[in-house]
């Protein structure tokens, strides 16, 4: 079997290196000409790890293991806590912060010599009688394989040939965000934060060797004109926060290091592809961050498809085969863009009660929410196979 996979981010490289490790052979088409680092940092929760365990990839030695996540108010008081690491030790995976450009290297070493193309861009997809499928490109050439996966991102050509759909719309929130070093003790902790007020949201998750992922979540809508030099805008915006570790990133970060990232959203279909084609990642269902699952589910799918291709029977019948895995993944998938799209936990507001016993009662509540949501969002954690 030969599968091409357009799209060298995050869950193109893993869907290649589960491929890989299955003997199955594999190529990754990218339309820059290097590998895109954007997004800073990786919030990987348990299933998203498990995912990678699951394709043979390691990443215990990759950015800062989180063992809190805590909400706080503008002056920097917590209001909430959720016990990650008790997550972690229920599902026996670790969460953690890894930087993008260091998962996607761990990732492209997974792959043979030859295997990812730059520099391609793929401008359609044929599907072919005798069942096989052809990625075209700019340059008028193609390449075939008996699977063609779209992990080609928001703006997917993949998913708007085969599904017909506009690009996905935008919704009322943004994000600037960026991977720095940060002079705080935050950056050598194992503890995630959200600050919310009414300007917006900060997010601060350290990342290992000194760098925090951090972003700053803010109202938006449609042809908002974008700055090149946010963090002037960014000081003004939180200039009455007085969360430390907030007016710490605020301080330190520079407007290179910053990017902007729309918050976006599709609808997730039941089927994802035609015939030898289907679709993977934000491709197939991009939303908002509020939940941190964009990655993880892209690894999720990346998981369940290496599974469903690795059956017995799909090199007879890899329609078959990709139909499961689009029919395992369909719920999961929904489940997390539905409340991410509600902007989830970010978006919880509990009132600060006196009595500690009362105090821990909302923090061990949202703990479990968590650890359900984790589950109702996974099928590697809960065991459902293609």
């Amino acid at each position: 079997m030969r599968v091409v996979v357009i799209g060298a981010g995050v869950g193109g490289l893993a869907l290649a290196a589960g491929l890989v490790e299955r003997g199955i052979g594999v190529e990754v088409h990218e339309k820059d000409e290097r590998l895109h680092a954007g997004g800073a940092g990786v919030g990987l929760y348990p299933n998203g790890v498990a995912a990678l365990n699951e394709l043979g990839v390691a990443v215990d030695d990759l950015g800062r293991p989180i063992d809190v996540m805590e909400t706080r108010d503008p002056e920097g008081r917590p209001a909430l806590n959720i016990d990650v690491a008790r997550i972690s030790e229920h599902f026996g995976f670790v969460a953690r912060t890894v930087p993008r450009r260091a998962l996607l290297d761990r990732l492209h070493h997974r792959l043979p010599e030859g295997a990812l193309h730059l520099g391609r861009e793929c401008v359609g997809v044929r599907l072919h009688a005798d069942g096989t499928a052809s990625a075209v490109f700019s340059d008028g050439t193609r390449s075939t394989g008996d699977v063609v996966v779209g992990a080609d991102g928001a703006g997917s050509v993949v998913r708007a040939q085969l599904l017909g759909e506009d690009p996905p719309a935008m919704g009322r929130w943004a994000s600037w965000q960026g991977l720095s070093t940060l002079d705080s003790p935050r950056a050598g902790g194992r503890v995630a934060s959200l600050t919310q007020g009414r300007q917006g949201i900060c997010g601060i998750m350290p990342a290992g060797n000194g760098l925090v992922h951090w972003w700053f979540d803010v109202r938006w809508r449609r042809g908002l004109p974008v700055t090149d030099d946010p963090v002037p805008v960014l000081r003004e915006l939180f200039s009455s926060w007085n969360d430390p570790d907030v007016r710490a990133v605020l301080e330190q970060i520079e407007s290179s290091q910053t990017r902007f990232f729309p918050h976006l959203n599709t609808r997730v279909r039941g089927r994802w592809g035609q015939d030898n084609t289907t679709l993977l990642g934000d491709a197939a269902h991009i939303f908002p961050p509020a939940t941190a699952q964009g990655a993880n589910q892209a690894l999720e799918d990346a998981w369940a498809l290496v599974t469903a291709l690795g059956d017995s029977g799909a090199r007879a019948d890899p329609a078959w085969a990709l139909r499961r895995y689009e029919e395992v993944r369909h719920r999961p998938a929904a489940v997390a863009s539905f409340a991410s799209s509600l902007n989830g936990v970010q978006r919880i507001r509990l009132p600060r009660l006196p009595v500690r016993g009362l105090r821990d009662l909302p923090g061990n509540t949202a703990t479990r929410w968590f650890g359900g949501y984790l589950s109702a969002v996974s099928n590697v954690l809960t065991g459902q196979r293609p």
